[in-house]
């Protein structure tokens, strides 16, 4: 497997962010937020597993892309231990997708768009290289961001245009 330099994002890495795209845009279809989430084998390029969120259609706070991609791959390899693999994201993580990306011991961690309102691997928090947990990875952030963020951007924009009253426009007079 071909690798660019070390610290950034491999070739894998970012043919699995495209991957992880689709599934942000099958998201959006779908009426969830686009995000979508790859995890695959460090050492081979195996995909282990893949997810979009389903928070809405499954009316679960929990369903995050990241949290069922962790939860598939666990079960894919039968180990909760995932610290061979790397996890693909579209969108950097909130607090509580860090916090099961630091659990399920992640080797590696590569995402695209920084969430200033919400993330918590570089924006608010540092959860995923905080020298205080137990489990700690250097994450690879702003793979493909402007992708990302234009298609969460779109949604968004999208959803609050439809909320949007139409008002008809003044009579002049």
């Amino acid at each position: 497997m071909s690798r660019e330099p070390a610290g950034g994002p491999t070739k894998i890495d970012r043919a699995m962010m495209r991957r992880a795209l689709r599934l942000a845009r099958e998201a959006a279809k779908a009426g969830e937020a686009p995000v979508g989430a790859v995890v695959y084998d460090t050492a081979t390029g195996a995909l282990l597993a893949e997810a979009r969120n389903t928070r809405e259609a499954d009316a679960d706070p929990c369903g995050h892309a990241e949290i069922t991609a962790i939860r598939a791959a666990a079960a894919a390899i039968g180990d909760w231990r995932l610290n061979g693999s790397t996890l693909v994201v579209t969108l950097e993580p909130c607090a509580m997708c860090a916090g099961a990306i630091v659990n399920a011991r992640v080797g590696r961690l590569v995402y695209g768009a920084a969430d200033p309102k919400a993330g918590a691997v570089a924006s608010l928090f540092r959860l995923c290289s905080d020298p205080r947990l137990n489990h700690r990875l250097a994450p690879i952030g702003g793979v493909m961001a402007r992708s990302s963020a234009t298609l969460l951007r779109r949604f968004f924009r999208e959803r609050r245009d439809a909320r949007r009253p139409v008002t008809p426009p003044r009579a002049r007079g």
